[in-house]
């Protein structure tokens, strides 16, 4: 069974909207305002990359990284990893050519399919929509989290509203930096 890592730039109130400038939110591109850049604290970034065997991300964040991330060099690891997209309105047209295979997953149990394949842990970048299904679903099993020390308001959260029993998370790794950013990797209790 592979595992499945939801991985977030997150504000202290849960938002993770639009952290990289993206359009359309009026807090956009916070992750860059009024916090000091200290490389350590994006030190987990890095090693996403090299841990991960392949990524999982939801129809608009596959849209808004797919332009950009193909040609980053601080995403190279990324463009040769298998990607998947969950949509059910995407069609293979709609494809970026340059990005490495990408294949279109349309359900819940697609995604359950592909976790019971052999492999190395998948990773889930943004993805809001797609979060709240995973975990509501109980696939998610560890989340990466970058904690900004800022309120957002509004804004798409990470964690559903659905109710539902309690989760029980287990915090396997943590530091905070002197920039007020926390790093918080939670395994899911099963």
């Amino acid at each position: 069974m592979r595992t499945l890592i939801s991985t977030a730039f997150i504000s202290l109130d849960g938002v993770v909207d639009s952290p990289g400038g993206e359009p359309g939110y009026r807090n956009s591109g916070w992750t860059f305002k009024d916090i000091e850049f200290l490389p350590e604290a994006f030190d987990i970034k890095g090693r996403e990359q090299q841990e991960a065997a392949a990524m999982l991300l939801g129809r608009v964040s596959y849209e808004a990284f797919s332009q950009v991330w193909p040609d980053m060099e601080d995403f190279a690891d990324y463009k040769v990893m298998p990607k998947y997209v969950v949509s059910t309105t995407l069609a293979e047209d709609d494809l970026v050519s340059n990005w490495g295979e990408t294949s279109i997953l349309r359900s819940l149990d697609e995604i359950a399919a592909l976790k019971r394949t052999e492999g190395g842990p998948i990773i889930v970048h943004g993805s809001a929509t797609l979060n709240h299904a995973l975990s509501d679903a109980g696939l998610i099993d560890r989340y990466h989290l970058l904690v900004f020390p800022l309120l957002l308001g509004a804004g798409r959260r990470l964690f559903s509203t659905t109710d539902k029993d309690t989760q029980k998370l287990t915090l396997v790794e943590h530091e905070v930096y002197p920039n007020g950013l926390q790093k918080q990797i939670l395994d899911v209790v099963r």
